[in-house]
């Protein structure tokens, strides 16, 4: 017999509500810490094809519970409730406190499922993620959820980030594949973790000038826009290290941040525990197996329970649904990792740690295209490539 859902819901203690969230329950609270954010945007302004912007941040979370059941409605699956908790996320400039992101949204676990079916992952959860950004985009993201023991971003155990189901949180950018009208668009490929645009770009077939924005040994200028050039008001220069972790590689691949504070508080003497969130507006994402090898092999990375999808107000998708064409900045593919962590010393207090990478795919093409071989006939005029917009924080639950 279904379950019927009662009309009048009310909110049970807090001892029901957290059992209701299962493994989602401890994202409750306030967060607070420091992060890093890299997005490569058109430089309108300027003559160069994009300017790399590289923001050290500061981040507040705050995450409350929905303290009753959320119905969903069935025909073919039988009506079903959803727990979930409200977030507000802010992120400033750390530098000068400017405004960089807030975003409201909404986590929710959901049950198992037999129409359509769908099933967590071992002895997780389905979850989902919903947000809004200001820029003009809302995102789906589904999931899952997972318990995990130990350090829970180091490498180890045949994966690059551990808890993680992403091999690759690399910034460097890559060409997006035409799309045919009327069809789907072909999966792009995201370079392998560690693959820097100075050693990528020239193994492309036919071989790309690099965007010397990523080489952090050519210095930011007119020519060479990234910050702090031209910032306003202006920006101390960018340091040459973060957490230990030189500058250029936090470039590359900004995760290391994460494994940086995680190694620290491994040779403290302290120990983890806590659950993985992994996310993705498709079910699975397409990663090169070999650093700085654009044309070499690959692999489809499955996200069990990944499904969802982004709408784009018109300004960013050109009025093309497959953002192939058209030079506003489509936003095509977002995944990321969220690591609910327990930290633990055995003589000094427990403390709860929330970490996360997320990476954002911008298409876009460029207004200089000079650096790029011709086009083919019948092409557009401008290539369109996936820029990888990356975001990472190591937060703490605070004191509200």
């Amino acid at each position: 017999m279904a379950r019927i859902i009662p009309d009048v819901r009310v909110t049970p203690d807090i001892t029901t509500v957290n059992q209701n969230l299962g493994l989602l329950a401890e994202l409750g609270g306030t967060w607070r810490g420091k992060g890093f954010n890299l997005i490569a945007r058109p430089d309108f302004q300027g003559d160069a094809p994009l300017y790399l912007q590289l923001n050290q941040t500061t981040e507040t979370l705050a995450i409350d519970p929905i303290g009753s059941a959320i119905p969903n409605r069935g025909f073919g699956q039988d009506d079903m409730e959803l727990f979930g908790l409200t977030y507000l996320q802010k992120i400033s400039d750390a530098a000068n406190d400017g405004a960089l992101h807030i975003e409201p949204g909404i986590w929710i676990t959901q049950p198992e499922t037999a129409y359509p079916p769908q099933t967590p992952p071992p002895g997780g959860q389905i979850i989902a993620r919903m947000a809004t950004i200001p820029h003009g985009n809302s995102v789906l993201a589904q999931g899952g959820a997972t318990p995990f023991t130990g350090p829970p971003v180091l490498a180890g155990n045949g994966q690059k980030y551990a808890g993680s189901v992403f091999p690759s949180f690399n910034s460097t950018p890559f060409g997006i594949p035409p799309a045919t009208p009327g069809t789907p668009p072909p999966p792009f490929k995201i370079n392998a973790a560690g693959s820097s645009e100075e050693l990528t770009a020239p193994a492309l077939v036919p071989p790309v000038t690099p965007f010397p924005e990523y080489n952090l040994l050519n210095p930011a200028s007119a020519a060479n826009p990234r910050t702090p050039f031209g910032t306003s008001p202006a920006e101390p220069s960018l340091p040459a290290s973060i957490d230990g972790v030189a500058m250029q590689d936090v470039v590359n691949d900004p995760i290391l941040i994460l494994q940086a504070v995680i190694q620290k508080q491994v040779s403290q003497g302290r120990t983890f525990e806590g659950v993985a969130l992994n996310i993705a507006t498709q079910p699975s994402v397409t990663f090169l197996t070999q650093v700085n090898d654009p044309t070499g092999p690959s692999a489809p990375v499955p996200v069990t329970d990944g499904n969802g999808g982004i709408e784009n107000i018109l300004f960013l998708d050109g009025g093309n649904p497959a953002g192939a064409v058209g030079p506003n900045a489509f936003t095509s593919l977002v995944y990321a990792t969220f690591w609910i962590e327990k930290v633990m010393h055995p003589g000094q207090p427990t403390f709860m740690q929330l970490q996360y990478a997320q990476m954002t795919i911008l298409n876009f093409g460029i207004l200089n295209v000079t650096k790029l071989p011709a086009a083919p006939p019948g092409a557009a005029a401008a290539p369109i490539l996936g820029w990888p917009h990356i975001s990472v924080a190591t937060l703490r639950k605070s004191f509200q």
